[in-house]
């Protein structure tokens, strides 16, 4: 059973950093991709970045682009979301998700596994 656990969230101030991880577990990505993407309340779930495993392909949204860095530990166990120059518009649950047939898109449809998400909040 595929089981992704998010941590490191929390309340900081804009212009400061946080690092989210993601634990998984029962999980091969098998060329498959990771992400995170965020959802803000009222809002629809967005794509943050994705990363392709075995290539170490990345690929961000604008929004992010220059300020967030996915990557993963060796062991393609854990996923982390390094986050600089944090902004009050990046206030959102931050989710984990897995199993990405296509690692060039942030659509969420294309990922099987999620976690329970870890909350950020950015005050301005």
């Amino acid at each position: 059973q595929v089981h992704l656990a998010e941590s490191g969230g929390g309340s900081v101030r804009a212009g400061d950093s946080l690092r989210l991880s993601c634990a998984a577990s029962g999980y091969t990505s098998s060329g498959k991709c990771m992400a995170w993407f965020r959802q803000a309340p009222g809002q629809e779930r967005e794509g943050v970045a994705v990363i392709r495993p075995d290539h170490g392909h990345t690929y961000y949204a604008d929004s992010v682009k220059g300020r967030f860095t996915i990557s993963q530990d060796s062991a393609k166990t854990t996923l982390y979301l390094q986050m600089n120059g944090l902004k009050a518009e990046d206030t959102a649950m931050y989710y984990c998700a897995a199993d990405g047939g296509i690692c060039d898109t942030l659509d969420p449809d294309y990922f099987g596994y999620w976690g329970q998400g870890t909350q950020v909040t950015v005050s301005s």
